[in-house]
């Protein structure tokens, strides 16, 4: 790798839900950029050590590890507190940790939808306040909100989710002018059906239940969905995230970016 691609080197990343699937693309790729990373989710402990020896000994940069159950304000703030401890301050956030339930509106719990508004779209809020006075202070910072297609569409059965990312785009906007002018970017990532263990288990399932191969239960999967045919790779919604932190994303701020294989267009 050259130099030149290490673009984000001094840098730390704080990546949300990041022990797998989508976050864990991004802490990968951030980290080939040079990024120092902060890693949270919920994994083993032996999960967690490989995910950190992985990343560090491939891109060597450092890596730290909470845990911090984000339905909690406290565990946010002490999470914030100790990677700042550790790293000297937070230059890049993306908001990704996600839960999801499904449920017609009727018989969607609050008990559910308390926790898809708590980890889903105030765990961004509240990370968002925590790190932007230490990126006001270094005139620098990028913050990437992991929306969704369905941040931009409706859907049935999914009313915790659906309203969640797309609030997440409201905040995204909100932020993004309040921070103008002084090289803080605010951005919202929205990809379609993503290649990451959520999805691979509906296709296991498909495949199981209906007897068909893999081509044909992806297909089933992405009925009526992304035109192109195909799963969006974690490691292309990573390399965008890559981009939006660099240079050549200094003036995107505010924005709505769709990487969902035309899903939004049709």
């Amino acid at each position: 790798m050259s130099d030149s691609s290490r673009i984000l080197t001094g840098k730390t990343a704080l990546i949300t839900g990041s022990t797998q699937g989508l976050g864990l693309a991004a802490a990968q790729r951030l980290a080939q950029a040079g990024c120092d990373v902060v890693l949270n989710g919920f994994a083993a402990p032996g999960h967690v050590a490989a995910i950190q020896r992985e990343i560090e000994e491939r891109h060597g940069v450092r890596t730290w590890y909470s845990g911090a159950d984000l339905r909690h304000p406290s565990e946010i703030e002490e999470l914030i507190t100790s990677a700042v401890e550790v790293f000297g301050a937070i230059h890049i956030l993306v908001n990704n940790a996600v839960v999801r339930h499904a449920a017609p509106v009727e018989r969607f719990s609050p008990e559910l939808w308390d926790e898809a508004m708590a980890v889903n779209l105030s765990a961004a809020f509240h990370t968002i306040r925590l790190v932007v006075p230490m990126m006001r202070q270094k005139n620098w910072g990028r913050i990437i909100n992991v929306s969704s297609i369905y941040g931009m569409r409706g859907a049935a059965n999914r009313v915790g989710y659906v309203t969640t990312k797309t609030a997440l785009i409201g905040l995204t906007r909100a932020v993004a002018l309040e921070t103008a002018g002084q090289n803080i970017t605010c951005n919202a990532v929205c990809p379609g059906t993503t290649r990451t263990p959520v999805h691979e288990a509906g296709i296991q399932n498909l495949m199981a239940t209906g007897g068909v191969p893999l081509t044909e239960a992806e297909r089933t999967l992405l009925t009526g969905k992304q035109p192109t045919g195909r799963l969006i790779g974690p490691e292309h919604v990573a390399a965008l995230m890559a981009f939006l932190c660099g240079p050549e994303g200094a003036d995107i701020t505010g924005a709505v970016l769709p990487i969902d294989g035309g899903w939004s267009s049709s």
